[in-house]
C-alpha cells in the first residue's frame, strides 16, 4: 500500500510558509517522521535523537549539533535534548527563514511545554495521531465532524459503505500506519513489538520500572477498562500496584498519547454531574490485542464490544478534528442519577448531543436524555444523533440525526 496521505498535510504546508519552526507530537510509529519525510525538500537534514551519540551531542553541546546539522533540519524525538530548544529560539529570533526546523516528539506533554516555553509565537505545533478511518478507506478533503445537514450529507461521498462486521474489522486492526501500509503484515507481532518497544524507549524513561511485566499487565488491565470512568484503585488491584504507582502509570500512558481522557460536561445549572473523566486509548488495534481478541469476529461478539466501538468513534470524531488543526469540543455527560450522554460537542455556539450503538436500528427512546442539556441556558441545544451500524444516514425528526458510523 506505501506511503498513505494524511489529512494534516494541509494545515501544515500552510503552516511552514509561515513559521520558522514546525512541531509534530504524537505517540511512537503513528508517522511523523514519516508525514515529514514525504513533504521535505531535498537537501534537508534528518537526525533522529533516538541516536545516542547525537543525542549526547545536542545535550552536551547544541551549538554544535545546530552547526553540523544546519537548517533546513529534520530533529526527530527531539524532546531527549530541551538544551536545543534556546538555541532554535534564537535562530528564530535572528530571522530563520520560515520552516527551517521541523521537529518531532512523541512525549506529547514534554514537547508542548517546551514549544509553549522557549518558542512561543515562533512554532506552529501539529498533533499527529495514528491514521483516521477516513485516511484508511475513505477519499476526499478531510473536514471536523458535525452535525449539520449539510456537512452530513457531504460526507456521505468521502467514505465506503461499511457492515457491522467491517466496522469491527477496522477496530480490531487498528489504525497503525506500519501495519495498516503493509510494512508489517503480522498483526499481533507489530503491536507484541509496539509494546516492547514503548515501554523500553518511553516508560524507562519517564519512571524506574523494575517488573517490564508489570508494567504490560497494568496497560492490560487499562485497555479492559476502555471508554469505562476512571477506577484507579481498580485497576492497581488487578496488577498488585499501589494507587499512587497507579496513578504515576497512568500518567506515563497519557503523556506519550497511548491513552487520553474524556472530560465530563458541567455547567452551573447541570451541578449533579460526576466530576470523573473517562478513558479511551489512541488505537482499538492495540486495545483489542491487550485484551486478547484473536479476531474481529470474536471481537464483536464480546464482552467489550461496546466499549471498543465507543472508543473507535470517540478516537475518529477527534481525529477528525485534529486533522484539520483545530481544537475538538467534546465531553461526555453523566449525573448521579445515572443519567448518561456518550457524547457532548460544542460548536457554532451550541451543544449537540450524541449517542453511539452497536444497532442498525435505533429506538428513538435513546434521544430523551438528550433533554437534560436544556437545562443549560448559557448555550442552546442543538442537533443531536446517534451514531450507530446503520449503513445509510437518516433522522428521527428534523433534530435529531441517525449517523452511521463510517461518516465519521
Amino acid at each position: 500500500m506505501g506511503y498513505i496521505k494524511r489529512d494534516i498535510e494541509t494545515a501544515m504546508r500552510a503552516a511552514m510558509e509561515d513559521y520558522p519552526c514546525i512541531i509534530a507530537a504524537g505517540p511512537r510509529q503513528v508517522g511523523k517522521t514519516t508525514l515529514l519525510k514525504n513533504m521535505s525538500e531535498e537537501g534537508r537534514d534528518y537526525v533522529t535523537l533516538d541516536d545516542f551519540g547525537d543525542r549526547a551531542l545536542a545535550k552536551n553541546d547544541p551549538a554544535l549539533f545546530l552547526s553540523l546539522h544546519k537548517p533546513p533540519v529534520l530533529i526527530d524525538e527531539v524532546q531527549y535534548a530541551p538544551e536545543l530548544f534556546p538555541y532554535i529560539k534564537i535562530a528564530a529570533d535572528n530571522g530563520a527563514p520560515a520552516s527551517s526546523f521541523w521537529l518531532t516528539g512523541s512525549q506529547t506533554f514534554s514537547l508542548m511545554s517546551l514549544a509553549q516555553e522557549s518558542l512561543a509565537g515562533r512554532c506552529a505545533v501539529f498533533r499527529i495521531p495514528s491514521l483516521s478511518q477516513h485516511e484508511i478507506y475513505g477519499t476526499g478533503e478531510n473536514s471536523p465532524f458535525t452535525l449539520s445537514l449539510d456537512a452530513l450529507n457531504e460526507r456521505r461521498f468521502r467514505g465506503n459503505t461499511a457492515s457491522v462486521s467491517e466496522i469491527f474489522r477496522r477496530i480490531w486492526r487498528g489504525s497503525m500506519p506500519g501495519h495498516i501500509s503493509g510494512k508489517f503484515k503480522d498483526r499481533d507481532i507489530f503491536y507484541s513489538s509496539y509494546i516492547q518497544t514503548y515501554i523500553e524507549r518511553d516508560v524507562s524513561e519517564a519512571v524506574d520500572i523494575a517488573n517490564k511485566f508489570q508494567f504490560t499487565d497494568f496497560i492490560r488491565a487499562a485497555a479492559c477498562r476502555t471508554s469505562q470512568m476512571l477506577n484507579i484503585h481498580s485497576i492497581a488491584a488487578d496488577v498488585g500496584i499501589s494507587d499512587d504507582t497507579a496513578k504515576r502509570w497512568l500518567h506515563v500512558l497519557e503523556k506519550s498519547g497511548v491513552i487520553f481522557y474524556l472530560h465530563p460536561y458541567s455547567a452551573n445549572l447541570l451541578k449533579r454531574t460526576v466530576k470523573t473523566p473517562k478513558m479511551y486509548f489512541f488505537d482499538t488495534g492495540l486495545t483489542a490485542y491487550l485484551t486478547k481478541y484473536t479476531s474481529p469476529e470474536i471481537l464483536e461478539a464480546g464482552a467489550i464490544n461496546g466499549a471498543l466501538l465507543e472508543n473507535y468513534v470517540v478516537a475518529e470524531l477527534r481525529k477528525s478534528w485534529t486533522n484539520a488543526a483545530k481544537d475538538c469540543p467534546i465531553w461526555y455527560y453523566r449525573d448521579k442519577n445515572s443519567r448518561e450522554i456518550d457524547i457532548i460537542m460544542e460548536f457554532d455556539g451550541e451543544l449537540h448531543p450524541i449517542e453511539i450503538k452497536k444497532t442498525i436500528n435505533p429506538d428513538a427512546r435513546l434521544i430523551r436524555t438528550f433533554e437534560i442539556l436544556d437545562s443549560s441556558v448559557s448555550v442552546p441545544r442543538g442537533t443531536g444523533a446517534v451514531l450507530c451500524m446503520r449503513e445509510s444516514i437518516s433522522a428521527f425528526d428534523a433534530q435529531n440525526f441517525i449517523v452511521p458510523v463510517w461518516m465519521i
